[in-house]
């Protein structure tokens, strides 16, 4: 199961590849806002869908979620935005690596302090080493 995972993982982390090659074409014709507006409209039209015929009728209200728990909302756009405005100006795959490169560094800290809900996954010289090599790639893809 924990292989499945990740292999789902994985094929997510192609989608954002593909909607970053999508959204910077997309901003260059109707602008960066209005490309965010129109990914996160069809996304919110296709979940509303799937919850419809999918979600259980009984689960608990979002309102009664605490607030913090919402800061996705906020975040999403913005990093649609940073998709849409570097993408055309440094290609899919650097901007995807300085994407993955502060996923993977915040990603350390909230594990290793158990952040947001999360379970504790100290920083150890494994998970470092990882970390500068994607910077590695980072500076490589940056000088090359």
């Amino acid at each position: 199961m924990h292989f499945l995972l990740i292999l789902f993982v994985i094929a997510g982390g192609m989608g954002l590849s593909i909607e970053a090659g999508l959204l910077g074409p997309l901003g260059n014709e109707v602008g960066d806002l209005w490309a965010t507006f129109s990914i996160f409209s069809v996304g919110a039209a296709l979940t509303f869908l799937l919850m419809l015929f999918f979600s259980p009728r009984s689960s608990p209200s979002f309102f009664a979620q605490p607030a913090w728990q919402l800061l996705g909302g906020v975040l999403g756009p913005v990093y649609v935005i940073i998709l849409t405005v570097a993408t055309p100006a440094i290609g899919i795959a650097m901007t995807m690596i300085g994407i993955l490169a502060g996923q993977v560094f915040k990603s350390l800290i909230i594990d290793h302090f158990a952040l947001l809900g999360t379970a504790r996954r100290q920083i150890d010289a494994k998970r470092l080493i990882a970390l500068l090599f994607i910077i590695a790639a980072l500076a490589l893809m940056a000088k090359g």
